[in-house]
This record gives C-alpha cells, sequence and structure tokens, in this order.
C-alpha cells in the first residue's frame, strides 16, 4: 500500500466468529476446504485475509498455527498479505511464527492501559508487522470524531515517539457504528467516524485508517440492496476523507452512480446526518427495495437524437461502433480542420472514460472497447488529417515493449490501451524486444517514457540490463516496470539503483495513467519522483533487514530430511503406452469443456470465481458480456479452425539418483537419456520433510516411470492478434490471446486426465467434472519448469529434447526459455499418490554449487538463473 493505492478490500470470511460455514470447517478440521474458503476470497478479490480463530469449543492457538502452515504452501492464497485477528495475545504471537514475510495483526488498543500495548508494541516491531490499532482507551470505544483523534493520537505518540514503531506501519481503526437505528445518540456515528477519519489523516502522518464496514448498515440486515447502498455511499465519503481499508464483502457493495436517485439521497441524508428525520426516512423507503431486480436491458436509441458531440461521447462510454463513421462525418463537417474531431469532442468523450475508469465506475473491457471505438473514429479521420499533415497534441509519448526472450504481451497491450485512452501516444515494439532496439526507438521518436514488461523470471534480469544502459546512455527519461513477475521490492532493490533519472513500479493498468501523468507533469514531476525514491530507500533498508521466519538448513541436512516414502510396500504403475505420443487433432469442442475461467476474467481486472462473477452485484454484467464474446471467439474457431491447438507428451522408464531423476531409453534401464535435475527445500521444517521433485521418484532397484509434456492453444495466436490489431481492434486482440491461453491451460488438464486414465492408466476409473480437475482431486502432479516447485527455466530445454517438441508441434524456447507461442504450458508428469506441490525458495549457496555442477553450470550462471529464490546475496 502506498500513496497512490486505491481502498484495499480485507476479506473476511476466513473468521470463525463472522462465517458460520468457515467455523464449522475448522471445528470439524476440515482444513482443505476452509483453504478453498480462503483461496476463494483471494479469487474474489481480496487483498489481504483476515484469519480468526477466537471460538469457545477450539484451541484457538493450535488451530491457527495449522492453519497458517497449511496456507504457506499455497502460495495462491499466500500471495496476499495475513492478517491475524484474536483477542487473545498468545495466538497472535503463535501465528506471526508461522508467517512468511510481513503480516498484521487486528488488534492492539489502549484499553488494558499504556504498559501492556506498549508491551505488545515491542513485541510486533521485532516481527517486523504492521498493526490495527483500535480507537480504544481505558473508558471505552471512541463515538466521537474527537474522542477517536485523541486516542488515535495518543497511540502514535507512543507507537512512533516512544518505540520508534513505522508510522506506514501504523492501521487505525476509528470504529464504524450502525446508524439509523433509532436512536438519536447513533445518528451522527457515520459522520464522526468519516470526521474522525479526516483528522486523524491530516495529522498523524503516513498511518492508514480501516474499518467493518457492514457494520454501518446492521439495522438494515436481510434487506441486501438497501446494505449495498449504505456500504457504497460510507465508502464514497469514508475515502475521500483517507480511509485505506476495510473489512468488506465486495458482493455487497453498489456501483455509486447505478444505485437508483431516490435510495441514493436517502441513504446520503443517513450517512451525513443532514436531518433528524432522515432514519426515518430510509426505513420506510426500505421496503421498496427489498426486492429490487436488475431491470432487463432493452436496446434505447434515444440518444441518437442528441447533438453529435454528446453521441460521440455516449458511443465511446458504452462501446458502440454502429454508427461512429456517419457520427465522426456529421462532426467533421462542423469543424474547420478534422485534428480538432479528435482534440475536441473525441478526446472529451475519452476523459469522461478515464474518469469513469479512475472513479472505478467503468471496468477494464468496457474501456478496451471503449478504444476501439476511439481507433475506428481515429481511422475514418486519418484520410483527411494526412491531405492537411496536421499533427494532434497528446498528452506524452511511450514506448514499450516486453524485453529481449519474453513473448507475454496480454497486460503489456491492456496497459497501452488504458493508455491511449488517455490521450497518451504508445509505440508498441512488441515482444522479445533488445535493449537496442527499446534505447534507439525512444531517441529516434523523442519518447517521454519508456515501459518495459515481462512474465517469466529471467525478464527481470533483461530489465536490470536496461535499466544500466539507459544510465550508460545518458538518458533522462522516466522508466516504467510492470508484468507478473516484477514488484515492488525487486524494482526497489535491483533496478532503480541502475538509474537515476526515475524508475517506477507500476503494477496495473488503473495506475499506469496516473504515474506518467505525473512524470510529464513539469509541476508534479520533481515531488513524485522524490516520493518514490523515497519509499525505494525505505523499501531497501527493509528488505536488508528482513530476516527469514524459518532457518535456514544445509543441502545435507535437507538431503536427509527428504520426503518418507514406503518404496517397499508401493509398486508404481507401469504406463501402459511408452514413448512419445503427437496430438494434432483434438477439437476446440472437446478442450473448451475443460476451461478454467477463473483466470480469463483476472486477465480482464475483473475479480471473481466463476461461475459466481456471473452474478456479481458489481461485475456480473460485465463478466456476462465478457463470457458471451469469448464463447462466440471459441465458436468461430471450432467453425472455421482458424487456431489449432497442438500438443506432445512422452513417459519413460525412471528412478531417482540423489536430487536427480535419470530418464532411460527402455525398461532395460542401462542407457540414460537424460537426466532432469531437481532443487531442494533448504528452511528449517519442524515435524515437515524438506521437499524435492526427486523424492516421488523411485530409486534404483524399483522400477518407476517419469512424463513430460508441452501443448500449446495455437501456433496461429500471433497471427490472428496481428490481423484485429491491423483493424485498430484492440478488444478482439486482446481477446485473442486471452482465450488462447486459456485453451493451452484447458489442453494441458485435457491431456494430463488422457495420461492418468489411458497412456499411464492408473487411474483408468477416475470420473471427475470440471470444477474437480480444477481443484485438482486426482492422484499425481505436473508441476512446470519456471513456477514453485522446480523454479528454474532452463529444465525446460530438456522437455524440448526428451519430446522433441519443436520438431513435433512447432513450438519454440527463447533465449531466456520463454515459449512461443505466449499460450503454451509444459511440465512434467508425476504419478505417486503422495505426490505434491510446494514452493522451494531461499536456496543457499551449498545448494547452488552443487545444482551447477550437476547441470554442467559456472556458479554465476546458476545464480542468475535461480537469482529470485536465492536464499543470499550473490556476487554478481
Amino acid at each position: 500500500m502506498n500513496n497512490t493505492a486505491t481502498f484495499t478490500n480485507v476479506g473476511e470470511r476466513t473468521n470463525v466468529t463472522g462465517s458460520a460455514r468457515f467455523k464449522r470447517l475448522i471445528l470439524e478440521e476440515d482444513y482443505e476446504t476452509a483453504l478453498e474458503v480462503a483461496r476463494e476470497q483471494v479469487e474474489n478479490g481480496a487483498q489481504i485475509i483476515d484469519i480468526n480463530m477466537d471460538e469457545a469449543m477450539l484451541d484457538s492457538k493450535a488451530a491457527m498455527v495449522t492453519f497458517l502452515n497449511l496456507i504457506a504452501s499455497e502460495p495462491d492464497i499466500s500471495k496476499v498479505p495475513i492478517m491475524v485477528d484474536s483477542s487473545k495475545w498468545e495466538v497472535i504471537e503463535a501465528g506471526l511464527k508461522c508467517i512468511q514475510g510481513k503480516a498484521i495483526v487486528n488488534s492492539i488498543s489502549l484499553k488494558e492501559g499504556e504498559q501492556p500495548f506498549r508491551h505488545q508494541a515491542k513485541v510486533l516491531k521485532r516481527f517486523g508487522a504492521a498493526v490495527v490499532v483500535m480507537a480504544f482507551d481505558e473508558t471505552g470505544q471512541a463515538e466521537t470524531a474527537e474522542r477517536k483523534f485523541a486516542i488515535c493520537a495518543r497511540s502514535y505518540r507512543i507507537l512512533v515517539d516512544e518505540l520508534g514503531f513505522p508510522p506506514e506501519d501504523i492501521i487505525f481503526d476509528p470504529n464504524i457504528f450502525a446508524v439509523a437505528t433509532g436512536i438519536e445518540e447513533h445518528d451522527n456515528y457515520a459522520v464522526e467516524f468519516i470526521e474522525g477519519t479526516r483528522r486523524i489523516k491530516e495529522n498523524l502522518p503516513h498511518c492508514k485508517v480501516s474499518g467493518g464496514v457492514s457494520n454501518v448498515s446492521f439495522s438494515f440486515r436481510g434487506n441486501n440492496p438497501v446494505r449495498e447502498a449504505i456500504h457504497s455511499v460510507f465508502l464514497y465519503h469514508a475515502i475521500q476523507a483517507g480511509m485505506d481499508m476495510g473489512i468488506v464483502n465486495a458482493g455487497q457493495l453498489a456501483v455509486y452512480d447505478d444505485i437508483p436517485s431516490e435510495l441514493r439521497d436517502a441513504v446520503e441524508d443517513v450517512i451525513l446526518n443532514k436531518d433528524a428525520g432522515a432514519g426515518e426516512r430510509l426505513v420506510e423507503l426500505a421496503p421498496k427495495y427489498s426486492g429490487m431486480a436488475q431491470a432487463e436491458k432493452v436496446e434505447d436509441l434515444q440518444w441518437r437524437s442528441w447533438p453529435v458531440a454528446k453521441r460521440l461521447e455516449h458511443a465511446l462510454v458504452k462501446g458502440i461502433t454502429d454508427y461512429i463513421d456517419e457520427d465522426t462525418e456529421q462532426c467533421r463537417q462542423q469543424f474547420a480542420k478534422p485534428i480538432e474531431v479528435i482534440e475536441g469532442p473525441l478526446m472529451d468523450g475519452m476523459n469522461v472514460v478515464g474518469d469513469l475508469f479512475g472513479a472505478g465506475k467503468m471496468f477494464l473491457p468496457q474501456v478496451v472497447k471503449s478504444a476501439r471505438v476511439m481507433k475506428r473514429a481515429v481511422a475514418y479521420l486519418d484520410p483527411y488529417i494526412e491531405a492537411e499533415k496536421q499533427e494532434g497534441e497528446t498528452n506524452g509519448k511511450i514506448v514499450m515493449a516486453t524485453v529481449k526472450g519474453d513473448v507475454h504481451d496480454i497486460g503489456k497491450n491492456i496497459v497501452g490501451v488504458v493508455l491511449q485512452c488517455n490521450n497518451y501516444e504508445v509505440i508498441d515494439l512488441g515482444v522479445m524486444v533488445p535493449a537496442e532496439k527499446i534505447l534507439q526507438t525512444a531517441i529516434d521518436e523523442n519518447a517521454d517514457i519508456i515501459g518495459l514488461s515481462g512474465l517469466i523470471t529471467p525478464s527481470l534480469d533483461e530489465m536490470v540490463h536496461v535499466a544500466k544502459e539507459m544510465k550508460r546512455r545518458d538518458f533522462t527519461i522516466p522508466l516504467l516496470i510492470g508484468g507478473a513477475t516484477t514488484s515492488k521490492a525487486h524494482t526497489a532493490v535491483k533496478i532503480e539503483p541502475q538509474y537515476d533519472n526515475g524508475v517506477v513500479y507500476v503494477n496495473n493498468a488503473s495506475r499506469a495513467v496516473g504515474v506518467a501523468s505525473s512524470l510529464l507533469s513539469k509541476t508534479a514531476k520533481s515531488e513524485f519522483l522524490s516520493k518514490t525514491k523515497a519509499e525505494y530507500e525505505r523499501v531497501r533498508e527493509q528488505q536488508a533487514r528482513k530476516k527469514p521466519r524459518s532457518k535456514p538448513i544445509g543441502l545435507q541436512q535437507a538431503r536427509a530430511n527428504h520426503a518418507q516414502l514406503d518404496w517397499q510396500n508401493y509398486t508404481p504403475p507401469v504406463p501402459k503406452q511408452l514413448g512419445v505420443q503427437e496430438f494434432h487433432s483434438v477439437p476446440v469442442s472437446t478442450l473448451r469443456q475443460y476451461i478454467d475461467w477463473t483466470p480469463f476474467f483476472m486477465t480482464w481486472s475483473l475479480a471473481g470465481k466463476y461461475p459466481r462473477i456471473m452474478n456479481d452485484e458489481v461485475v456480473g454484467e460485465q463478466a456476462r458480456s465478457l463470457f458471451a464474446d469469448a464463447n462466440a471467439m471459441l465458436d468461430e474457431f471450432a467453425r472455421q479452425g482458424s487456431i489449432q491447438p497442438k500438443g506432445v507428451i512422452g513417459l519413460f522408464p525412471a528412478n531417482r539418483v540423489g536430487d536427480d531423476i535419470e530418464i532411460y531409453r527402455d525398461e532395460q534401464r542401462d542407457e540414460v537419456i537424460l537426466r532432469s535435475c531437481q532443487l531442494r527445500q533448504q528452511t528449517h521444517k519442524k515435524g515437515f520433510a524438506n521437499y524435492c521433485l526427486a523424492d516421488y521418484i523411485a530409486p534404483k532397484g524399483v522400477a518407476d516411470y517419469f512424463g513430460a509434456f508441452a501443448v500449446t492453444g495455437g501456433l496461429e495466436e500471433d497471427d490472428l492478434a496481428q490481423a484485429f490489431d491491423d483493424q485498430g481492434d484492440d478488444y478482439n486482440k486482446i481477446m485473442v490471446k486471452a482465450v488462447a491461453d486459456r485453451l493451452a491451460e484447458a489442453f494441458a488438464e485435457y491431456l494430463h486426465e488422457q495420461v492418468r486414465k489411458v497412456y499411464w492408466g492408473y487411474a483408468a476409473d477416475e470420473a471427475l467434472n470440471n470444477d474437480q480437475l480444477i481443484r485438482e482431486n486426482y492422484q499425481g502432479i505436473r508441476p512446470a519448469p519456471g513456477y514453485p516447485a522446480c523454479p528454474e527455466h532452463t529444465e525446460k530445454a530438456k522437455i524440448w529434447e526428451l519430446l522433441s517438441v519443436e520438431e513435433r508441434i512447432g513450438m519454440k524456447l527463447t533465449s531466456s526459455y520463454a515459449m512461443w507461442p505466449g499460450a503454451a504450458v509444459s511440465g512434467w508428469y508425476f504419478s505417486h499418490p503422495d505426490s505434491k506441490y510446494f514452493a522451494v525458495a531461499g536456496i543457499q549457496q551449498d545448494q547452488v554449487e552443487d545444482y551447477a555442477n550437476r547441470q554442467g553450470m559456472t556458479l554465476e550462471q546458476a545464480e542468475k538463473w535461480l537469482g529470485p529464490n536465492l536464499g543470499y546475496e550473490s556476487a554478481t
């Protein structure tokens, strides 16, 4: 969280006091399903998850420790911060010892006086945790703005001035209470919170403000439409006052502008306590909206009678292309020069789009459709502009590229569209772009900003290289860093020190516009870069002070603590069909049944799990529209055969030798055709093994087997996307890539099922539906090189060699071992019933040296490829 972050949502469903379902699961010790509750929260957009085990019939400490340890082995859950929530101090301390990375504690207060408060704060500071501090002192909870501020200010002075607690790690909760209860003293509770928040943010630097949002609407429980309206109106005003985060169910938020004006006005009167009768009026009005349903939308052409400038704005906001040529021509005839149409009504319309998106009132798919309308209008005007040789004014010129060795560009394309919607000229150099081309283009085009993107971890080193080259060649323009593998920490520690004229990490498309605007502002640039530099300096200091939660151990000790599998009483299954099999004709109609749609919506920045997202109060309409478009594209693929998924698998005799897997030519097992080198966990794990994938293959003397695969959604992906790009259709350009990506993942799921049931055949009777396949309710795993269990990317080359991937199905590897096309998956097959996914991180130098020897690399090469996973600072 930083000064440019929007409201942060804290998920509350992993709280036994607030979720009957979660409480039941924990009491029944069904931790696997309880983990699904946590995973659902993250998928539904929670940026922090609150975990509370305070239940009378529960050993809260043991339950907290067990659950947090399980979360630590689930990267898709543990990627978000954990809020340890308990009224019992021993539970909080036990929880903190389980969390890797920065935790948040909920909560401490002055309720018992200053001495316990100081003791607890000192412990939290030692753990490096952030803390929620309640507006609660020895006399009780604060109800007025004055008392809320006074208690928080007193707490702040103790924490910051006396104890040296980092102010940015303090989150004040000034208490949200219910309004419209019928009790006069409660009528001003929302105003008191909002005013208290404003005073806290104005007078207590760097702290954050949070609260339990659902409390404010408690009087209307059972009437969700009214509660949603109350939450949205309350947040609208509280966020303006400085509220940073809160516990709120994202599904119980209405879009502010979509609330019927009658209801919104009544709620606003209550929240702001405008008069004594506000609560009573809302109570009288509430039944009218208790069964409020969304009316079916029919096409309304009334807008076609509006003035042409308003029609263009409407078309841009709604993404309507049907009349754009006609309206653009009519507008052209009203202006002296065609460029004035772009600089006037078209940009006015795009400014409305940008404002709505920035305010959270439009979503990414809508913005991309708006860009398609804009491009269509500009394309219509281009011949007229060319005839007069006019050039329009833009907000700035940005050169963007996916760095050398990386082929992934969906995120970059989305950022480019959003920037173009806000009148920035974007020069997109595409994928696998060398540093020299990026920098020379920036010089030739007199660019204002360079933006770099990448998905795979080797791209991080290439970004460092570009930054060094910018410094060597005396560049003065800012550098933006983005992409799935990037982070603020890596940018601060590795990239920013290499270049002196501004390096900024941009974590999503919506932030890109604000960052670009600040960097190109003559008045704001200096302060923005100064604040960013200071923030990154703090990040570097925090990283330097950070100590691993678990003590690292030597390689020999880790190997001695390998997974104990009973090979004497287990017979590995023999594949029904050894060798390599190619797949060239699996129809799209078959693969679409295996699609996991949740990541598809995440690509478009719509948070929520499929199929629930389709009925989400906030994004449901956009999700349904997007889903329909994706399926229409799949129908087209199936009908025309315009994309051809391809795959190859191989099953081979194999045995474990140390931390390696030897693959043999045949059952004689006397000719090694390949050796796959694996990595082992190297942290102290009391009661748990230090896992390595090789543990799941039998040692010599027991006949075992091992598999590999590579699949693509289709080699035609780039050509199809380019065809849409040539038409100025960004929406379908991004859609092609997003759908092809889903086809590749679906193909990987389909082939793994075929391997289990047919080619290896150890689960011939398996009968799982797609939901069960997505949850991996089957025997065996398919880890992919470059991912947590086997994080080193060069192992992909062994899959390519083993299966002759390029010769058989045309897939290629770049110099950084990214797969082409981008819609591709590759990995290994393991069949052992105890095999599971895990993460390897914090690798120590003794293992890196050992790994380098086994791979035939130098130590420097091994450190390069393992860089993000090293547990020490390498000399290189």
